[in-house]
C-alpha cells in the first residue's frame, strides 16, 4: 500500500496521546483482518495519514476518534479484503497468514528496539492461533469484518453496520455465518501443555526421522500445508495423510540433516522454529486434538519470516 505524504502531528493538539494510544488496537484488529503484520502495519500508517489530513477543526469536530480511528482501519481492510482473492491465485502455492513469534520472545537489544515492534502491539490471544486465521480466510470479507468486529472487539452492530455499509440485521446474519464456521471447524478444548508435550514429540519423532513415531502423533486425516510464496522450496499442495505426512517431512530431515528445531510460542500457542545457520528458515504451528496431531502449518515464505529473522 502507497502512503500519503502526510503533515506532522501537531504535538499540542489536545488528546493526541489518547488519538496514537489507538494505534495498539487498530494493529490488533488488522491482523487479524488481514493475516499479515505487514499488511496490518500499512493500514494503520494509512488510517493516521487520514487523520492527519484533515484540518484541526475537522479534528476537533469528531467527537470519537478512536471510533473514527476503527471505523477507517476497517474499511481500508475491507478494500483490501476484496482484492484480497484475485491476490491468492496468483500466489504461488498455498497462502498462509503470516506467523508471530511471542512477544516476550523479542530481543530488546537489537538494532531498533527503541522503536516499538508491531508483534508487540499484538495480544495473543484465541483470536489469533494459525487454525481460527485459516478459517477467517474462507470467509468473505464482509463475514470476517462483521464477526471480527462484533464478536471479538466487541462493537455493537449498529457501528458494524455503518462500518461494512449495510443493515444491522444483515450484518448480524454474516456474523451469526461466520460463527458456525467457527465452531465446525474448532476443535476440542486442549491445554497448553498438552499442545507442548505434542509439539515437542513431534520435534523429537522428526529428528530422528521416525516414521512410526510421527505417524503415532498425527490423526489419520492429517494434514501439512507449506507456504514459501514462489520464494524458496515449498510443496505445491497440502500433503494428506498421517503416512504421507510422516515420510514426508523425514524425508526433509534427512535432506537438510544440519536443520536445528526449537520449541517457540507461534500466535500464542506451542509450535516450532526451523533453523538453518542460526537463520530461522520455517515457522511451524499446530492444529491439535487430544494428543494427535490435525494440521501442521509450515511458512517458509522469508517475507513472512521477518519478525522472526530480525530477532
Amino acid at each position: 500500500m502507497t502512503n500519503p505524504s502526510e503533515p506532522g502531528p501537531d504535538h499540542s493538539e489536545p488528546g493526541l496521546s489518547a488519538i496514537m494510544s489507538e494505534r495498539r488496537q487498530l494493529t490488533n484488529l488488522a491482523y487479524r483482518l488481514l493475516g499479515s503484520l505487514a499488511d496490518a502495519e500499512d493500514v494503520v500508517q494509512e488510517t493516521y495519514a487520514r487523520w492527519y489530513a484533515m484540518s484541526g477543526p475537522q479534528r476537533e469536530a469528531i467527537d470519537a476518534p478512536g471510533a473514527w480511528l476503527t471505523t477507517v482501519a476497517s474499511r481500508i481492510c475491507l478494500d483490501l479484503l476484496g482484492s484480497a482473492r484475485a491476490r491468492r491465485e496468483r500466489y504461488v502455492g498455498e497462502w498462509i497468514p503470516e506467523p508471530l513469534p511471542d512477544r516476550t520472545e523479542w530481543i530488546s537489544g537489537r538494532p531498533g528496539a527503541g522503536i516499538v515492534d508491531p508483534a508487540d502491539r499484538v495480544t495473543l490471544d484465541e483470536s489469533v492461533n494459525m487454525a481460527f486465521l485459516v478459517v477467517l480466510e474462507a470467509m468473505t470479507p464482509a463475514e470476517r469484518v462483521a464477526f471480527m468486529l462484533h464478536d471479538v472487539f466487541r462493537y455493537p452492530f449498529t457501528e458494524v453496520a455503518e462500518i461494512v455499509g449495510r443493515t444491522p440485521a444483515a450484518c448480524r446474519q454474516l456474523a451469526s455465518s461466520a460463527r458456525r464456521r467457527i465452531r465446525s471447524a474448532q476443535p476440542d478444548a486442549v491445554s497448553a501443555a498438552q499442545r507442548a508435550d505434542v509439539v515437542r514429540a513431534f520435534k523429537q519423532a522428526w529428528e530422528a526421522k521416525d516414521i512410526e513415531g510421527l505417524i503415532g502423533l498425527l490423526a489419520p486425516d492429517a494434514t501439512a500445508t507449506g507456504d514459501g510464496g514462489g520464494l524458496v522450496t515449498a510443496a505445491l499442495h497440502p500433503v494428506e495423510g498421517a503416512e504421507q505426512v510422516a515420510r514426508f517431512f523425514a524425508d526433509r530431515r534427512g535432506a537438510a540433516p544440519d536443520l536445528t528445531l526449537v520449541e517457540c510460542t507461534v500466535n500464542g500457542q506451542p509450535g516450532l522454529v526451523a533453523q538453518l545457520d542460526g537463520v530461522t528458515v520455517s515457522v511451524m504451528a499446530f492444529d491439535i486434538t487430544g494428543d494427535r496431531i490435525n494440521h501442521v502449518w509450515a511458512v517458509l515464505n522469508p517475507d513472512k519470516l521477518r519478525a522472526w529473522t530480525a530477532r
